[in-house]
């Protein structure tokens, strides 16, 4: 087993994640923290780096309302930021760290911040994805 695979797996058992599907071949997992709103969150241990992308939502079409108010909410984001996948469609949050000196604090921090994002923020997200 890859260290930086099983150093993702041990935190995410640790932080009480449950893994949905992994793949030790790709380095991927998938996860459910449903008590904090987090579906299918997807880790990639793309060494040097961990990817973690959440789906949010799908755009019906461009939108300068929806790409600024997204990009307004990024400054308050502690980790990660929103971002637009390659079709430019769908809303993703998304939070790169570093594989070489990752800790069981970064990685909690970074669900925590997709956590606090979803509580605080989705009824407005709600809202951007219905216009």
């Amino acid at each position: 087993m890859d260290k930086h695979y099983k150093k993702v797996k041990d935190y995410l058992l640790e932080l009480n994640c449950e893994i949905v599907s992994e793949n030790e071949e790709d380095g991927m997992f998938v996860v459910n923290k449903e008590e904090e709103g987090i579906k299918n969150l997807v880790l990639g241990c793309a060494d040097p780096l961990l990817l973690m992308e959440q789906f949010i939502f799908e755009m019906n079409h461009d939108s300068l309302n929806v790409f600024k108010q997204l990009l307004m909410k990024n400054r308050d984001i502690v980790h990660g930021a929103f971002v637009l996948d390659e079709t430019g469609r769908k809303v993703i949050f998304r939070d790169t760290l570093q594989m070489e000196n990752l800790d069981l604090n970064e990685v909690e921090g970074s669900i925590n911040s997709l956590s606090l994002l979803l509580s605080e923020y989705g009824e407005e997200i709600i809202k951007l994805s219905n216009q």
